[in-house]
Formats: C-alpha cells, sequence, structure tokens
C-alpha cells in the first residue's frame, strides 16, 4: 500500500481560504495525510464561518484532524493535521514540554497502516530566528527539544516521519544566494549544523536522498516578487527515520501549485 503525506505552511488560514487554493488542493491530491502550519488561529476561531466550512468540507472527504494553537499571543504560529479516517488516527499535542509547546507548533499523530508498522508522524512548524537574538536562541532550544524527544521516541520502537517547516536552508544548493546569507537566521552555520546533528543521529532528508542535485525551492519572499524569480529557499521537508529508507516511493517540492509564500511538500513511502 502506498501512503501519500504532504506538508504545507499555507502562512495563514484564513487567508488561504479566501480563495479556493486549498480545497482545490485537497481535490487534486487526495492527501492521506495532510500537515498545515501556520494556521494562525486560536482554536475559538475555527468557529468562524470560512474555517467552519472548511473543516465541515474536510470531514465530509473523510478525514479527521486536529489543530494546535498558540497559548502565547493571537495570530501566531498553530498547526492543524488532516488524516483520513480509515487510518484511525489518534493525536497528541506537543513533545510534553512546557515551552516547546506553548505556540502551537507540534502535533504527533498515530495511526495504523499495515505497511508502516508502529509509525507516528510529526507536523511541525519550527521557530523563525529572524526577529531577534532571543528569537534565534528559542529557536535553537526548540531545535535541541525536539531532536531530543525523536530520538528517545525510536528507543520505543517507533518509525518517524516529519512534515516541517525546519525555516532552515541546509546546504547551498538549498537557496539561490547563499554568500548573501550566511549571517542571516535560516542560513547560519549554527542552524545548518543542526541540522548535520539531525541527519546524523539517524534521519533521512527524503527530497536530498532521492534529488541530491536538483534546485527545487520551497519559499519566495512575497515582498520581492521572488517566486516570479525563482529566488528562493528549500526549508520545508520531509524527514523519516532511517529504518523507512527502503519504503521511500517519491519526495518532491510541487512548485506549480500557489496559494501561499510556500510551496506544497509530498512524501509517499510504500
Amino acid at each position: 500500500m502506498v501512503v501519500s503525506f504532504y506538508s504545507w505552511n499555507v502562512n495563514g488560514l484564513r487567508a488561504i481560504l479566501k480563495k479556493s487554493y486549498l480545497k482545490k488542493f485537497i481535490e487534486d491530491y487526495e492527501p492521506d495525510i495532510l500537515a498545515i502550519q501556520e494556521t494562525k488561529l486560536k482554536n475559538e476561531q475555527l468557529e468562524e464561518k470560512n474555517v467552519k466550512d472548511f473543516l465541515d468540507f474536510v470531514e465530509s472527504k473523510g478525514y479527521k484532524w486536529f489543530h494546535s494553537e498558540a497559548k502565547t499571543k493571537k495570530g501566531w504560529s498553530g498547526v492543524l493535521t488532516l488524516v483520513k479516517e480509515e487510518f484511525k488516527p489518534y493525536f497528541e499535542e506537543g513533545i510534553g514540554i512546557k515551552e516547546a509547546d506553548q505556540e502551537g507548533r507540534i502535533i504527533k499523530t498515530f495511526f495504523k497502516v499495515k505497511s508502516l508498522k508502529n509509525l507516528v508522524f510529526y507536523n511541525v512548524y519550527f521557530p523563525n530566528g529572524k526577529q531577534s537574538e532571543e528569537r534565534l536562541k528559542y529557536k535553537l532550544w526548540f531545535y535541541d527539544r525536539f531532536l531530543e524527544h525523536i530520538v528517545e521516541e525510536r528507543k520505543k520502537g517507533f518509525s518517524q516521519v516529519i512534515g516541517a517547516d525546519l525555516n532552515t536552508a541546509h546546504k547551498e544548493i538549498d537557496l539561490a544566494r547563499p554568500k548573501e546569507n550566511e549571517k542571516v537566521s535560516g542560513f547560519l552555520p549554527i542552524e545548518r549544523k543542526w541540522i548535520d546533528k539531525l541527519l546524523e543521529s539517524g534521519y533521512i532528508d527524503t527530497f536530498r536522498y532521492l534529488h541530491p542535485n536538483e534546485v527545487k525551492y520551497s519559499w519566495w519572499s512575497m515582498r520581492t516578487r521572488a517566486r516570479e524569480r525563482n529566488v528562493g529557499w528549500r526549508i520545508d521537508y520531509f524527514i523519516v527515520s532511517e529504518d523507512l529508507k527502503d519504503k521511500i516511493l517519491e519526495s518532491d517540492i510541487l512548485t506549480n501549485v500557489y496559494g501561499s509564500d510556500h510551496a506544497p511538500i509530498i512524501l509517499k513511502l510504500r
């Protein structure tokens, strides 16, 4: 059985719902699992008409869903996971560390697929470190806590899939202007070394595993019309634990899909 995972930072759920981008995406691609980052919603706002209509649509298509809100402030982060009912999903919010969980950045989903035993899926919106030195420190702290958590979870026998906006480009091939951004958060050596550490801990960057030399981006600045010029960054990833290496069938960036400053990404496991 082939299971399709999709991940998309929509840069505001209400914003993308003003047009039909997200509904059309679900109808066109029929994901088994869809991780949405940066909803920018409190749970109470899920009752707003446009959002409720979308969630009703999702349920009519056979999905269970779970939303994690930022407890800290309104209009901030937020993640939403959709999973086909047939997989009998069980959702958990966060990783059990208050300081990591209070911004609504992580949903863990456990579900049943015969070909993928003991699987846990993480929908993660990692912090952005550009705003201040304090936020960069938090981003690096969050990185370390998350890695510690998933390594411990693997010891319990779980296979892991992570669909995430990592907010960091790993190598020079992963952004259009590496030299100009060496001192910018999102391409700092310390951030990139953490991705090295992640991969050295027994994880695979699925896109780069299948496409070692391909130049493709997942985010473009809206302020400079960068997408038209393809001056972008690859900061959205599907990461899997090494035990799933032989299960990887497809991993790509859907640059033909619009609606956000990010493109959605896809992973298929067999």
